[in-house]
């Protein structure tokens, strides 16, 4: 018989139990399409309460950036599936550009009736269409977030080797049959060592959650088409391009040891930026939302209290 010392500990939990309370799920369509969106409301609205816009990364939803959400319980969080990814349905017409991403941001921001003060997040490709958006649509949000931003080209560098094995393994998919070229993109195992890869934490029980939450939602994309479509976007464009037209304040959020978007490129972005200032986060990669949502969020609570409305 087992004793109650002996029994296994109970597997902890990375959200607080008045995150449910805030959340609430939403639908809207736009151009014929379902998009699906949540809204984490204030625990108790202050003077420094602001609404943020929070666009996620390639083949991610709204659940990467919960984390983050959760340690900042004092703001108005909306964030959407984009579409072709998570609950939200593909584009019905347009293509799956940055361009066609920053299309939507200005209908969904127009729909829900979001104005000048809001601040605009982006995670990863998230913050490519989130800072496109804002060089072609300048003043309609104050200020930008860019958390592991796409600081450089994606096929230079270091990197490069793997973007271009990542550009290989797209078109591979694209190449075969439907039934074969969808299970590629959802092989378990590709995604389980793209997992393993990107995490830095030695913390095993926050591992686990990090895998569990890519086996859960990195193939939960709409179909092939856009979901290339999306890939394709993702590598050909980059934050530093528009740099320049970023007038407003904006906030990198990088990762000390991000290998996609490395530490050197985050610091000629920043150098870039008219506005702008860079805040590094030790011992972390290109998963900031998962890892270390405390700190992050410690930074763009400050960000914004320096930065009103």
């Amino acid at each position: 018989m087992k004793t109650a010392a002996s029994q296994p500990s109970p597997a902890p939990s990375y959200f607080s139990d008045a995150l449910a309370a805030r959340t609430h799920a939403a639908t809207i369509t736009l151009n014929g399409s379902t998009v699906a969106y949540w809204t984490y409301e204030p625990v108790q609205a202050t003077p420094d309460t602001r609404t943020i816009l929070v666009i996620h990364g390639f083949r991610g939803d709204h659940h990467g950036l919960l984390r983050v959400a959760d340690q900042l319980p004092e703001m108005r969080i909306i964030m959407p599936d984009l579409p072709g990814f998570g609950s939200s349905e593909a584009f019905a017409a347009a293509e799956h550009s940055v361009a066609g991403y920053g299309t939507f941001i200005a209908d969904f921001m127009a729909a829900l009736g979001l104005g000048q003060d809001t601040v605009l997040l982006g995670h990863s490709f998230g913050s490519i269409v989130a800072s496109h958006f804002v060089a072609d649509h300048p003043g309609t949000v104050t200020p930008l977030i860019l958390i592991n931003p796409i600081a450089a080209p994606a096929l230079e560098g270091p990197k490069g080797i793997m973007t271009k094995l990542a550009v290989l393994y797209y078109r591979l998919a694209a190449r075969l049959p439907r039934p074969l070229g969808l299970a590629l993109l959802r092989s378990p195992l590709i995604v389980r060592v793209m997992s393993e890869a990107m995490a830095k934490t030695g913390n095993k029980d926050l591992r686990r959650f990090i895998h569990g939450q890519h086996h859960a939602y990195f193939s939960a994309f709409a179909d092939r088409e856009s979901l290339l479509e999306s890939f394709t976007a993702s590598v050909g464009s980059h934050v530093a391009e528009v740099a320049e037209k970023l007038t407003l304040p904006v906030l990198l959020i990088a990762g000390e040891k991000d290998e996609i978007a490395m530490l050197p490129d985050q610091h000629r972005l920043a150098a870039l930026l008219p506005d702008g200032v860079l805040r590094v986060i030790p011992g972390v990669g290109h998963l900031i939302h998962y890892e270390t949502p405390e700190p992050a969020a410690g930074f763009i609570r400050s960000f914004l209290k320096d930065h009103p409305a």
